[in-house]
């Protein structure tokens, strides 16, 4: 957790029964491409909440519910639901995200256009202007129209303070159409912010038709870059891309020096935006001194599909005179597919040297550079 911004949990609704979509199951827990449609909306909150609470149906099957995520039973309404996952969680965070389990396709900008208005606002959520005409009908047939300034499209998800949402839902009699109902009924001000067409309520089964098209064009691509840098030392070995490669130094270093993982670790976090080994495992912290960098890695690994990023390939340079790579790049490959569980397709390790230049030239040391790709979508 990030003790630089507040604490934030996104409370997904997704104990719904909701049948008009068609289909043998609720439409959130339909497939929508490779995913469940709450499986999209999980996954897009990942590394913009501290934790999800998803709240489900007492029978929703085990196997249906995305990884990472803590599950509440819901209630028989909406509003209900939406006050046992905020009581999951009481006192534990300082603002609550609530987001219909049945929105598959909210963007990260919009998430963060919430956010960003709860530092100033009670609650915050996303609207898109009414600019179609309104008409009033009766029988079939148009009775008049309706004035549409001022009117907006609600969306989710709906932020607001932790403990004054739960509080006013405590307080409310029920049946509200969504948080923002009840949260006025409590005197709290409610500021709009932008929404996006693309963050839909499935309702019908023409949705589907319409996410899945949104779908095709909704690949979220990252690249990243790292550089490292280790000096020889005493030793009889140095490690490289996991790999132990007999020479006469060592590389010197906090943990195990392997400047090969750490490099590829460095340009993960940084495809994610999530700072450098240094951030995440200081040096100063005794207990990473010796570390097998593989840990490192697994850790960029796992945050990228924490924040639902596959890493689609990994490509390492080894800058250095000597040891010779060549023997062992594909070992190095196999071990580094082995630890990213990609495949060995998707993993370069090469060498070069700098032409007896500088500290490497001077066979000071080795340097690596890095470049990797994570893909969502």
């Amino acid at each position: 957790m990030n003790v630089n911004r507040p604490s934030v949990v996104a409370v997904i609704v997704a104990a719904g029964r909701g049948t008009r979509a068609g289909g043998e199951v609720a439409k959130q827990w339909r497939m929508l491409g490779r995913k469940r449609v709450v499986a999209w909306a999980c996954d897009a909150f990942r590394g913009l909440a501290d934790e999800i609470v998803l709240v489900v149906p007492h029978d929703a099957p085990a196997d249906w519910i995305p990884d990472g995520v803590t599950c509440v039973v819901g209630g028989d309404t909406r509003d209900a639901s939406v006050l046992n996952g905020l009581q999951a969680v009481e006192g534990r965070f300082d603002l609550a995200l609530i987001h219909d389990g049945a929105r598959p396709l909210v963007g990260a900008d919009v998430i963060g256009r919430v956010l960003d208005a709860l530092r100033d606002a009670q609650g915050a959520a996303p609207a898109l202007a009414v600019t179609d005409a309104l008409w009033q009908g009766e029988d079939g047939k148009v009775s008049g129209t309706r004035d549409r300034a001022g009117l907006f499209r609600a969306q989710t998800p709906q932020g607001f303070h932790l403990a004054e949402i739960l509080a006013a839902h405590r307080a409310h009699d029920g049946g509200a159409a969504d948080d923002v109902e009840i949260a006025r009924a409590a005197g709290m001000d409610v500021t709009i912010v932008a929404g996006a067409e693309r963050n839909l309520k499935i309702t019908g089964p023409e949705d589907f038709a319409r996410a899945a098209q949104y779908l095709e064009n909704n690949v979220d691509i990252r690249v990243g870059n790292g550089f490292d840098v280790h000096r020889f030392g005493p030793g009889d070995h140095v490690i490289l891309c996991g790999i132990k490669v007999p020479h006469g130094r060592g590389l010197q270093g906090h943990s195990d020096a392997d400047v090969g993982l750490h490099t590829i670790t460095d340009a993960i976090y940084g495809a994610l935006a999530q700072g450098d080994i240094g951030q995440h495992f200081p040096p100063s912290d005794p207990q990473w001194k010796g570390m097998a960098s593989y840990v490192f890695l697994e850790h960029a690994r796992d945050l990228a599909g924490e924040m639902g990023f596959a890493i689609s390939n990994v490509d390492c340079t080894l800058i250095c005179e000597e040891p010779k790579i060549g023997p062992h790049a594909l070992t190095m490959r196999e071990r580094v597919s082995e630890l990213l569980d990609i495949s060995l397709d998707r993993v370069s390790v090469k060498a070069t040297t700098s032409e007896q230049l500088g500290f490497t030239g001077r066979r000071e040391g080795i340097a690596c550079m890095a470049t990797a790709t994570l893909v969502k979508g």
